[in-house]
């Protein structure tokens, strides 16, 4: 449909029908004056909105990178016992000079 026979159609149904008196003052000039502002972007709203839309992907690859790691984890050798430990890592030093 033309856009402009649908504002004409609406501008005569319009004017046909009188104002009431429950309309507040002007109350048509301030409808007027929003619709020709600008519209103005609430970019914190945008930024939410983008936020909210990320949550359930990165929840899936945190979910499926914690499973990959759970299964690629190798068991630990037995651990030496301290006395062995210690005197590995104060002798490691006397290795290396020697060389």
């Amino acid at each position: 449909m033309d856009l402009e026979k649908l504002q004409q159609k609406l501008m005569a149904v319009a004017k046909a029908s009188p104002p009431s008196e429950q309309v507040p003052y002007a109350f048509e000039k301030r409808i007027m004056a929003r619709l020709t502002a600008p519209l103005s972007v609430d970019v914190w709203a945008v930024w939410g909105r983008w936020l909210w839309r990320a949550v359930a992907p990165c929840m899936s690859v945190m979910a499926a990178l914690g499973v990959w790691v759970l299964a690629t984890m190798h068991p630990e050798p037995e651990s030496q016992n301290l006395e062995q430990a210690i005197e590995n890592t104060l002798l490691s030093g006397d290795d290396v000079a020697g060389e």
